[in-house]
This record gives structure tokens, C-alpha cells and sequence, in this order.
């Protein structure tokens, strides 16, 4: 499974962040996974690609021709795919993917778990809408380390009871890296 984790260049100051990110990145290696994410080393994202790097496991970067030529290649990875923009880079991303992971982060995180739930609630596949009933939900897990995501939550439950979004569009909220796992087993019914 392709599974793309959405986190942050910085590096937050909660260091209980910072030690799930290497878990994750650490787990998804060793569950035989590969891991797609935003191209870089520089925090969140060197943490969570260098420990799947380090337990074997294949990663594939997507990053902007934007950045400089020495972010592009300061991170080892088993594939670099370059594109023309940050747009770009999350539509090779989403396309790529089964399924999608936010460890705690910034605005372009919100960004991108946001653009997943669009897709989700939209039903689109590759910019094609999918209304002959085949389309499957690709889960957003939120890895909501210290309640990160909880005013987001709030605002999005907000949003719903207000009649302005139609569905949970395939968000799911867990406190651990056990829990993605158990949501993702092989053979577990539809998410």
C-alpha cells in the first residue's frame, strides 16, 4: 500500500511529535508499506522518511522544482519525483496513494487533509469524478498526538451541523500509531 504521510518542514516543539513521526515512518517500513510524502529532510518530514529509510523501506519523495537544488537532493529516498508546483505535488500525491496520514502540523498540512476530504467527498479519482457507485473512500487519519487536531475537529463538527458538509469525507481521528495500524490490517472491512 501507498500510504502518504502529510506533515510539516519544521520542527514543533513537542517532542512527543517528533518521536511518532520516526514511529510512523519506522512502522510503515516494517509493515512492508511505501511511504510518499513531500520530499524533504528538514523536520517532520527528514524524521519520518530517514527511520523508514533506515528499517529498509521504500520511499518516495514528491517535491517542487521551486525548492533549491540542494533541499531537492538533501534527502535520500528510493524514488524523487519533481514537479512544477506545489499544486502539482498534491495531485501526484493524492493520485499515488491508498490511503493518508497528518501528523501534527501546519497550515500546508490543513491544506492537504482538507484537499483529501474534497476528493473523498467529491468522489474524485485522478480529476475524474466516479458516480458509478465503484468509488472507495480513501481514509485521512489524523494522528492527534495531545489533542493537536481537537480545534479542528470542533470546527469541522461545527461546519457539519451546520448543514454545510455532507459527510465525515473518510476522516478518522486516533491518539496512536498502533491505532493506523489496526485501522489499516489487511482484510479489516471497509473503512
Amino acid at each position: 500500500m501507498n500510504i502518504a504521510v502529510f506533515c510539516g518542514s519544521s520542527m514543533p516543539h513537542n517532542k512527543e511529535i517528533v518521536e511518532a513521526a520516526a514511529v510512523l515512518g519506522r512502522r510503515i517500513a516494517q509493515e512492508g508499506h511505501t511511504l510518499v510524502y513531500g520530499g524533504s529532510n528538514l523536520g517532520l518530514m527528514g524524521v519520518v522518511s530517514g527511520a523508514a529509510l533506515e528499517e529498509g523501506g521504500r520511499v518516495v519523495g514528491v517535491i517542487p522544482t521551486l525548492f533549491s537544488d540542494d533541499i531537492i537532493h538533501s534527502q535520500t529516498v528510493t524514488e524523487l519525483v519533481r514537479v512544477g508546483s506545489m499544486a502539482e505535488r498534491k495531485e501526484r500525491i493524492l493520485a499515488l496513494c491508498d490511503a493518508f496520514i497528518a501528523l501534527p502540523g501546519g497550515i500546508g498540512t490543513i491544506d492537504e487533509i482538507s484537499e483529501v476530504m474534497v476528493m473523498n467527498q467529491l468522489q474524485i479519482v485522478g480529476g475524474q469524478r466516479i458516480l458509478d457507485g465503484s468509488y472507495r473512500t480513501k481514509p485521512m487519519i489524523l494522528l492527534n498526538i495531545d489533542g493537536y487536531y481537537n480545534p479542528f475537529l470542533d470546527q469541522l463538527r461545527f461546519v457539519k451541523e451546520e448543514g454545510l458538509m455532507r459527510s465525515d469525507a473518510g476522516l478518522i481521528s486516533v491518539e496512536s500509531v498502533e491505532d493506523i495500524f489496526k485501522l489499516l490490517a489487511p482484510g479489516r472491512a471497509e473503512i
